[in-house]
């Protein structure tokens, strides 16, 4: 990957998507879609997304995590608060199969880009909107953050539930990514649907139904039954041993899951009559005495070095792993041979790391076609596709409407 762009590739070579998405949940979606070869055009206000702004950085306006969530898209600036931007903004939308958003459908419809002003122009266009929480609640309008979802959804209480220590929040934009998925099979399945009927529609995807549909799948536990045949949560997930194990020398990740896995471990450990143990018989024993046996496990592993059991438990074939660290993860053997992390030269930051994008498809094989681009970039190129001519595009970037990021 480098400055000059590759030929479309991938499985959606051919879809063209309107991204005015910002900061993580849709950027982080349509950069998914983008590296399966979808036309991704990020429009961006004068000053950028805000993301832009989060270091480190070599360069102001091109933050390690815009770096991480825009590559595979064409920068375009519009000023949407202008009449002109909004033109602009409403011509691209002629030729795309979908629009994606983020902000309130009400300010949408403020700017001039409500569903029914985009259908005018495009009726077989899809008019995703990814915000906070679905219209017909009485949480519709309200701001929505990672942080506030991963509270609102239980799983800040969960890990305190779990560990006995205060609530924290995963220290991932965990919502974010998890609805962000959810909003690009969203898109792809509606642009399937319109390119059927020739027609497109409306469709919401809000983070804090996204969230609690993962939630709930996990720990609904006994209410899911009328009435509850006991507590929410599932106990496995909310034992305090399920963690690293603790070693002799450090930590490894170890889950002995089914009924082959735990009498290797006992023939391992040369207690093989365990295996008879009423907590240890069966799959719905270990599960009903869940809190025992990591309790159990965990006195055990500690009594030996880490390299030990990672080569015993591997000839028992027993899964376990080491226990990395985000720096251990970027060395990994596995991910060097795959060639999953990338070092590549972008045009304006120099030598950098990334992630390949995920997968392998043999007849339509996906690439790093262009890198995360700078503030309008593509401005003037994308602009020129929808018919303005040279002139009109340098006359409103001099009026600010616009900004060509070549110049």
């Amino acid at each position: 990957m480098t400055g000059q762009s590759a030929p479309a590739a991938g499985p959606l070579a051919g879809v063209r998507i309107l991204d005015l998405s910002s900061v993580v949940m849709g950027p982080y979606a349509t950069q998914v879609l983008g590296d399966l070869g979808a036309d991704v055009i990020k429009v961006e206000p004068p000053a950028g997304d805000n993301l832009r702004a989060v270091g480190p950085m070599r360069n102001p306006g091109m933050g390690h995590l815009y770096l991480h969530l825009n590559r595979n898209k064409r920068s375009v600036v519009l000023d949407l608060k202008t009449p002109e931007g909004l033109e602009a903004c409403l011509k691209l939308a002629e030729s795309c199969d979908a629009l994606l958003y983020n902000i309130r459908p009400q300010a949408m419809a403020r700017l001039g880009l409500s569903y029914e002003a985009v259908a005018a122009r495009n009726p077989r266009i899809v008019y995703l909107g990814a915000y906070g929480f679905g219209e017909a609640g009485p949480y519709a309008g309200r701001p929505a953050y990672d942080d506030l979802i991963q509270g609102q959804t239980g799983i800040a209480a969960l890990y305190a539930r779990q560990s006995g220590d205060l609530p924290r929040y995963a220290p991932l934009t965990l919502a974010d990514r998890a609805v962000g998925l959810h909003v690009g099979i969203a898109l792809v399945s509606a642009v399937l649907h319109a390119r059927a009927a020739g027609r497109g529609q409306q469709v919401e995807i809000p983070m804090f139904e996204g969230m609690a549909h993962l939630v709930l799948g996990d720990h609904l536990g006994g209410a899911t039954f009328e009435p509850p045949l006991g507590p929410t949560g599932y106990a496995r997930l909310l034992a305090p041993h399920r963690r690293p194990y603790a070693t002799a020398d450090g930590y490894i990740c170890l889950l002995i899951y089914n009924d082959k896995h735990w009498r290797n471990f006992f023939g391992l450990i040369g207690r093989p009559e365990l295996s008879q143990d009423p907590r240890f018989r069966s799959h719905g024993a270990r599960a009903a005495h869940i809190g025992e046996v990591y309790a159990f496990v965990a006195d055990v592993v500690a009594t030996r070095p880490s390299q030990d059991w990672l080569e015993d438990l591997a000839r028992a074939d027993i899964p376990a792993s080491q226990l990395y660290t985000v720096d251990g993860l970027l060395e990994d053997e596995h991910l060097a041979a795959t060639g999953f992390i990338r070092r590549l030269d972008h045009p304006s930051e120099g030598p950098i790391r990334t992630t390949a994008p995920l997968g392998r498809y043999e007849g339509t094989p996906t690439s790093l076609r262009r890198p995360a681009p700078t503030l309008g970039q593509h401005s003037r190129e994308v602009l020129e596709e929808a018919g303005y001519a040279a002139e009109r595009i340098t006359a409103m970037a001099a009026r600010g409407i616009t900004r060509d990021g070549n110049d």
